[in-house]
């Protein structure tokens, strides 16, 4: 176990490296040092010839994540990165290790954990798991991976949809668009996980880590999408439009854009 993070729990057993975004006070939301935290864990499992499959989850049964603390968003985010966020090396790196990445879910995969969730190899949800996007709730979106990837993989009417109406799915629901691969009863989630990284762990790692970067390289244009989106983003959160997200979200009602 790393003890030097403080957002995120890191630790290998058998070959399988698991990383627990930890801030279950905040539904699993994370702030710079969350981002930071899990790009240095991805990058060590990630290079680490003993670990042959990575899964991302979340602490608790409440969320796995909820995407961006807006608590720690006033115009913008204080790290680094275009938005205050290293949001975009975030997904790169979840898409560049050369391992396979499991999404473990359990509770809300919500905005940017969404797009998280999307980004893993694969993902295995609880049936209480609640699917969605948020941004245009909040003043906010994902203009890169989270529209144009999400499009890839589920189809660009069903992402339109996702986006437009920011309403929340079912695991069961999500599974049947393309979103997730399995749902499992609340209790055999971590039973099911374990089997597919058993299975993974069989299987040749250079074979898989060439079959990654093959269906890589298909969408890896988005990349580009993503670099100049969050910068119009960026610009988005300067706004009175997107500050009114922000305040309506956390007073709890419904923002005025209009």
């Amino acid at each position: 176990m790393n003890s030097s993070y403080k957002d995120v729990l890191y630790k290998i057993n058998d070959g399988v490296a698991t990383i627990t975004i930890n801030r279950p006070e905040k539904y699993n939301a994370f702030r710079s040092q969350t981002c930071e935290e899990m790009i240095d864990a991805f990058l060590k499992a990630g290079w680490n010839q003993s670990v042959g499959v990575i899964i991302l989850t979340g602490s608790g049964n409440k969320a796995f994540c909820t995407g961006g603390d807006q608590s720690e968003h006033s115009g913008n985010y204080d790290g680094r990165g275009v938005i205050g966020l290293p949001l975009e090396e975030l997904q790169s790196v979840i898409r560049d290790v050369p391992k396979p990445v499991i999404a473990k879910v359990r509770g809300y995969a919500i905005g940017g954990g969404h797009v998280l969730a999307l980004l893993c190899d694969l993902t295995l949800a609880a049936e209480s798991a609640k699917f969605g996007q948020v941004g245009p709730k909040v003043g906010s979106v994902d203009p890169g991976f989270g529209t144009a990837y999400m499009s890839r993989v589920i189809g660009e009417k069903k992402a339109r949809e996702l986006w437009y109406l920011c309403r929340q799915y079912t695991a069961t629901e999500a599974c049947e668009m393309g979103l997730i691969n399995k749902v499992v009863p609340d209790d055999k989630l971590d039973i099911e996980v374990d089997c597919w990284c058993s299975e993974i762990l069989e299987k040749s790692p250079t074979a898989l880590e060439i079959a990654k970067r093959s269906f890589n390289a298909d969408t890896a244009h988005i990349s580009g999408f993503s670099s100049l989106g969050l910068k119009a983003v960026s610009l988005f959160y300067c706004t009175e439009e997107s500050r009114e997200g922000v305040r309506a979200f956390r007073e709890k009602r419904k923002p005025r854009f209009r």
